[in-house]
């Protein structure tokens, strides 16, 4: 009886959070197939880990601290082949309506350092707070938010907007 409710809640989880791992490890490492990797890792850790989980509540920001720490695996033993003959000049990204946007965006955000990029697209694309934040990257709340102001002033002043001043009046 133990066995099958354990099976249950783990069922109800995978459920409400495969699809949300999914976009935050595709948004990671930009490959469909390595993403789908990552998300299933994730589940199989967290199964095997799933006795040591004291709080529901907290499933869903250990859930992401587990697949980054498996992001991050992956590249331990990893091996980069790199084609120098490639064309890159042809690649085009059809997927949106505004690719150059999409690509400038992209850059400023690959401009940030990882400290600032990182806790800037947990709370973007995950919604967490600050304090889940400083949980999944184990660091403390003052720091995940340090971090976050200064991505976002990075990102404004890569992007040319101008903070507004004060002004005088005579």
């Amino acid at each position: 009886m133990l066995s099958n409710q354990k099976n249950s809640q783990f069922e109800t989880l995978v459920r409400a959070y495969s699809a949300e791992l999914y976009r935050y490890a595709y948004w990671i490492c930009r490959d469909r197939f390595v993403a789908e990797d990552l998300v299933q890792e994730t589940f199989t850790r967290a199964w095997q880990g799933w006795e040591g989980l004291r709080d529901d509540k907290a499933a869903k920001s250990w859930l992401y601290t587990i697949l980054r720490n498996e992001h991050a695996r992956s590249f331990e033993r990893k091996r980069f082949d790199i084609d120098d003959a490639a064309d890159l000049d042809g690649l085009i990204d059809h997927t949106t309506a505004r690719p150059y946007e999409e690509i400038e965006l992209r850059q400023m955000l690959a401009a940030l350092p990882r400290g600032y990029r990182e806790p800037m697209v947990l709370q973007v694309l995950g919604g967490y707070s600050c304090a889940e934040i400083a949980k999944i990257m184990e660091i403390n709340v003052g720091a995940v938010m340090t971090r976050l102001t200064r991505a976002r002033l990075a990102l404004r002043k890569l992007a040319g907007v101008v903070a507004p001043r004060k002004v005088n009046n005579l």
